[in-house]
């Protein structure tokens, strides 16, 4: 999946550049954009991550920090196979390096095609979490599985990125 154009999206979006949020917001309703435009008060320094562990961006805020994988795709859902093998070994790789960092994992599925708010936050249940993060955490909802034990992102199941701002600019500090 070419995720760079998405990925240089959502810095934009959490770093406040208004040119992205503009465009970004332009097919959003009212509600949407108002949340979204949030992010301008408390925006982030984002950088996006060389290699492939799992991370693509890491958005940097005073009062939080989280590592980003973005995924992108024209259907609803995104199975990590064991049998690929790739999306399992970074999720696993992801979780254990948000655990020993304390950190959360935040996976950003962006829908290809879609009108309004086209992404959705999720994280990975995990234990460690503390702070303003355990919060953030219990909030956000996970990442699902199959039957089979494998991860599932199901993009109905995400909350709506404009949320995530809202929630972030509002109730934290």
């Amino acid at each position: 999946m070419a995720t760079g154009i998405f990925e240089r999206e959502l810095k934009g979006i959490l770093s406040a550049d208004s040119e992205i949020l503009k465009k970004v917001t332009r097919t959003c309703d009212d509600d949407e954009k108002e949340k979204y435009s949030k992010i301008a008060e408390k925006p982030f320094i984002v950088i996006r991550a060389a290699g492939s562990f799992g991370v693509d961006l890491v958005a940097i805020r005073g009062d939080l920090s989280f590592p980003i994988e973005v995924k992108t795709s024209s259907n609803k859902k995104i199975h990590f196979s064991v049998s690929s093998g790739r999306a399992s070994k970074q999720a696993e790789m992801m979780i254990n390096e948000c655990f020993k960092a304390e950190l959360i994992p935040i996976y950003a599925y962006r829908l290809k095609s879609v009108r309004g708010d086209a992404w959705r936050i999720f994280t990975i249940d995990m234990e460690n979490v503390k702070g303003i993060l355990s919060i953030v955490h219990k909030n956000l909802p996970k990442l699902g599985t199959s039957k089979k034990g494998n991860f599932i992102l199901k993009w109905d199941d995400g909350m709506p990125l404009n949320k995530f701002i809202d929630y972030i600019c509002s109730s934290q500090g």
